[in-house]
């Protein structure tokens, strides 16, 4: 198999009974395999872009509890759509499945539609998606690659280079393409994204891996460096001072603005620390001369991009101190009464200065 595959008919025919037997044999027993709704569908895709499948189960479940259909979700106010996301992490995802939900209901009765053209037309319907909805979901011949499936083509073809560099993904989605078993296109797409999550992946198991006899880079001894490692990347680190104030048991929370970091989730109000800035004082400054008191927890997390470190200070006063910007809102919270959603830092923040969440 070559850079750009032209593949004779026998050694594919061989390719799709040997993948697709192994599939159908092997597969993880997944709630979202054992449905044909298209919504439902759509939902457990957008949950499992960057998220592991464990994390995504229970996510999977609840959510469909409280937004059983499009129409449900396109009615629901994104508040409450957040909500039911916290924790899952990577918000704008939401943000976009909310926004394509009253696309669908506006543009399509509330159905969303089995056309690939009109699929990409709706928010957060990158090509990834829509092939891999498309295909799942109604049929379409449309050949879907994530890293899973880049990491097996470019170790059938012994491709050199990073698969996310744009020419090298142009080559494996014609190589995709060009496998593809257009009448069973879902399966095929499905069975490429298990074989690389379970089988195929940075340790490949190639003595269990159907495609053994298929994967050039096998064959010459090449299955480890190919595709190569991503060299670590510096995250820079942002530095949050966070205040926690408290009346009875109602904890201040404030709202942040609809685009940006953590955008339209609630958190405890907290001020961007500079390089050497003691947070203490900045906090207090920030918070218009409050009384801040001692530090009652931290909270560290790696973020997509960066490196979030938050430290939590007790806030003194008669009154709710006085937030700013970037907040849109700020409110005093009773327990159980928490609104719309929170980050997991949020929550653990929360946690760590010994607020019941």
């Amino acid at each position: 198999m070559e850079s750009s595959p032209s593949i004779p008919p026998r050694a594919l025919r061989a390719l799709h009974k040997d993948v697709l037997a192994w599939y159908r044999r092997s597969a993880r027993d997944l709630p979202w395999r054992r449905t044909r709704d298209p919504y439902r569908i759509w939902v457990s895709e957008i949950m499992l872009q960057q998220t592991r499948v464990e994390v995504v189960r229970p996510y999977w479940q609840r959510f469909l509890e409280r937004f059983p259909t499009v129409e449900a979700l396109a009615n629901a106010p994104e508040d409450e759509v957040l909500a039911a996301w916290s924790g899952l992490g990577y918000y704008g995802r939401a943000r976009s499945l909310h926004r394509a939900a009253k696309a669908v209901v506006e543009r399509h009765g509330g159905t969303l539609p089995a056309d690939a053209a009109a699929l990409a037309q709706l928010p957060g319907f990158g090509p990834y998606t829509v092939a891999a909805v498309g295909s799942i979901a109604f049929g379409l011949p449309l050949a879907a690659v994530d890293g899973n499936i880049a990491r097996v083509l470019a170790r059938w073809l012994c491709l050199e280079g990073d698969p996310r560099a744009g020419a090298q993904r142009a080559r494996l989605q014609r190589a995709a393409e060009a496998f593809l078993p257009p009448e069973l296109a879902g399966d095929w797409n499905q069975a490429l994204m298990e074989l690389g999550a379970t089988i195929c992946g940075r340790n490949p198991a190639c003595l269990a891996c159907p495609a053994q006899a298929h994967c050039l880079a096998r064959r010459r001894g090449r299955q480890g460096e190919i595709p190569p490692p991503r060299s670590a990347r510096q995250r820079p680190v942002l530095r949050l001072a966070a205040a926690l104030y408290r009346r009875g048991d109602a904890v201040l929370l404030a709202k942040r603005p609809p685009e940006g970091l953590f955008a339209s989730l609630w958190e405890l109000p907290a001020v961007e620390l500079g390089e050497g800035e003691a947070p203490a004082a900045r906090l207090a400054e920030w918070l218009g001369g409050a009384e801040v008191g001692e530090e009652v927890g931290s909270v560290e997390q790696i973020l997509t991009h960066r490196e979030l470190r938050v430290q939590v200070f007790a806030i003194g006063g008669a009154h709710p101190p006085r937030v700013g910007a970037p907040y849109v809102e700020a409110r005093l919270v009773e327990p159980g009464g928490l609104p719309g959603g929170l980050s997991s830092a949020a929550r653990k923040a929360l946690r760590a200065a010994g607020v019941r969440v």
